[in-house]
């Protein structure tokens, strides 16, 4: 019984630093944002920026992807058309469908966001060991396979996922 109140305890901790270190992120993604006078586009639209990088997909895409977690994927896109950091372009197959890919301006972001990265990367190599990195990296693989099993999308899905995220 110990045993399972220790592990429900480690879980639910688990739960609370991934929502933190997620909102943390974005602060940081906002600060670089603010650091380079950049007002007219926020951290959450900056890092889908960032995933589609030099990529051309369908705003569906942008979620199956898990470039955008969100439920108004729609309202960001507009958002980053309008300010000019995305072109979409509706297909010619269907019409329905809309195509984007990041502009000249979108680029810049796209690499500002790639040269913070960089420097992250030089900075955390110094306080944490790779190997540790890959350690939680896995342990939280763990989880998400486990949490698409909950959902019924099964092992095979939870499996591409994992295919997916080490790559």
């Amino acid at each position: 019984m110990q045993e399972t109140q220790a592990m429900k305890q480690t879980y639910l901790s688990t739960i609370v630093l991934l929502e933190r270190m997620h909102r943390q992120f974005l602060e940081v993604i906002k600060s670089e944002l603010e650091a380079h006078d950049i007002r007219d586009i926020n951290n959450v639209q900056s890092l889908i920026l960032y995933n589609i990088g030099g990529d051309e997909l369908t705003v569906g895409e942008l979620t199956l992807r898990g470039y955008y977690l969100g439920s108004n994927v729609s309202y960001n896109v507009k958002k980053m058309t309008e300010h000019g950091y995305l072109h979409q372009e509706r297909s010619s197959h269907d019409r329905r469908s809309v195509r984007v890919r990041l502009t000249e301006k979108g680029l810049e972001l796209s690499r500002l966001l790639e040269t913070m990265f960089e420097r992250h990367v030089q900075t955390i190599a110094d306080n944490i060991d790779e190997e540790k990195l890959d350690e939680a990296n896995a342990a939280l693989r763990d989880v998400e396979r486990f949490w698409l099993q909950q959902l019924g999308f099964g092992p095979r899905v939870a499996e591409f996922f994992r295919v997916e995220t080490a790559a």
